[in-house]
């Protein structure tokens, strides 16, 4: 009610001062005499701008006021909401190209799925390489899955520079058509996005299952994902059920809803869609939940990367190998409030080590400990010592929460953590 009444407000007050702007400009300062008739439509032209802006100002507020009173609403979670996805249509979305392979990634989804009425698995294919359009097609004959072709396979046109990026820039125009369908076309409210060339841990569907709920109440996330930048054999717990909060939005395996597409579908890059959408302007602060151990894995050393990403890091990741029912469990630790002031005090109450003391295995005793960084190359030289990825984007490292990466070195939980009084990232870092 409070909320329809301040919208009330507002566009009184902005009736009122079209009024005045309206009167002043036709009146007090019309021009005299034809000749300056130009001059009055500039002015004209010049009112609807601003009228424009001051619209699209008090949308914006609008939309900040709703945000804080579902905050307000939601903020504390029964844990009976946490009890599985109601029943419904959860689809996945596999983005295909040119990898024959893509079989290996469809008997993994066909293997643990539980249904086939609540996750109905849709390929989309680019490229037109018939070779994998004929395995696909095997699979939409045997289990009825659904395959798209993806029709605009015109040759994008790029400057010397960019050329370079072609198959990003591909990618990007494939993921848009895509995800339209699905959200458009197919009117789903939700999906769950993957590649051809991931492997999906046993738990992969139950842990999406009992995320779903929670990615539905809490206005401050928008993703769950599979994914751990920082999941490498060695480097997590034995703790398969544990999940975090992160700022970082991780892809490879993540969930989004329709209310997220349709407000970037009308802004999506051209390329780099994944870097684009860890830009403020894009994540507006909201997190993506992701596990401690990962519920995907790549096995695809072919693509745009040219294979060095993988060879490098992707194929260390350790994907989960048993099956956590989630949605037998009581998850309301991940809401925001409760969530916060949980991992804030496990932070900052841990002993503080150096980076040098972590490595060598000091004080083994402390099996939760911190090491604090300073700026931007503090931050990349701790990480290089203790084996974590380095880079940032738009400020923020891979898997971090409040400006913390959580990871396991030599068998005790490290949290490579700002100084207390973290204040919000820096854009510039990178």
């Amino acid at each position: 009610m409070r909320i329809k009444r301040l919208h009330f407000l507002l566009l009184f007050g902005i009736v009122f001062l079209l009024w005045n702007f309206i009167t002043y400009y036709t009146i007090v300062t019309k021009p005299k005499g034809a000749d300056k008739e130009r001059e009055l439509t500039e002015r004209l032209m010049s009112l609807e701008r601003e009228m424009g802006k001051q619209l699209a100002e008090n949308k914006k507020l609008l939309e900040n006021l709703k945000l804080l009173k579902d905050i307000k609403d939601k903020k504390v979670y029964r844990s009976e909401e946490y009890l599985g996805t109601k029943d419904g249509i959860l689809p996945i979305l596999m983005i295909a190209c040119d990898r024959v392979t893509v079989n290996r990634a469809l008997d993994q989804l066909l293997k643990y799925r539980p249904s086939a009425a609540k996750f109905p698995i849709i390929v989309s294919q680019d490229c037109g390489h018939a070779p994998t359009a004929e395995v696909i097609q095997k699979y939409v004959v045997s289990h009825n899955i659904t395959h798209l072709k993806q029709p605009d396979l015109r040759e994008i046109v790029l400057g010397t520079p960019q050329k370079k990026f072609l198959g990003y820039y591909k990618i990007a125009r494939h993921y848009k058509w895509a995800l339209n369908q699905i959200f458009v076309t197919f009117n789903h409210s939700a999906v769950i996005i993957v590649e051809d060339d991931l492997d999906i841990s046993p738990d992969f569907f139950e842990y999406f299952s009992a995320t779903y709920p929670i990615l539905q109440q809490d206005p401050l996330l928008w993703c769950v994902s599979a994914w751990n930048d920082n999941g490498k054999d060695g480097m997590v717990s034995e703790e398969a059920d544990l999940l975090y909060r992160t700022d970082f939005f991780p892809g490879l395996g993540w969930m989004i809803e329709k209310k997220i597409w349709m407000e970037l579908s009308t802004k999506w890059p051209e390329t780099f869609w994944d870097d684009w959408m860890r830009h403020p302007e894009q994540r507006k602060g909201r997190e993506c939940i992701r596990p401690e151990i990962c519920r995907t894995s790549t096995f695809g050393k072919k693509g745009v990367s040219k294979g060095l990403y993988f060879d490098k890091h992707l194929k260390f990741i350790k994907l989960n190998s048993e099956f956590v029912p989630f949605t037998k469990m009581d998850l309301s630790y991940l809401a925001k409030a409760k969530y916060d002031e949980m991992f804030i005090k496990k932070v900052y109450s841990s002993p503080l080590l150096t980076g040098q003391q972590v490595k060598s295995g000091e004080q083994p005793q402390d099996k939760v400990v911190r090491v604090e960084y300073n700026g931007k190359d503090s931050f990349k030289k701790l990480a290089k010592l203790l084996g974590i990825m380095d880079d940032f984007k738009a400020g923020v490292p891979r898997a971090a929460y409040r400006g913390v990466v959580s990871f396991m070195l030599n068998e005790r939980r490290v949290f490579l953590a700002p100084p207390p009084g973290w204040t919000g990232y820096d854009t510039t870092w990178s």
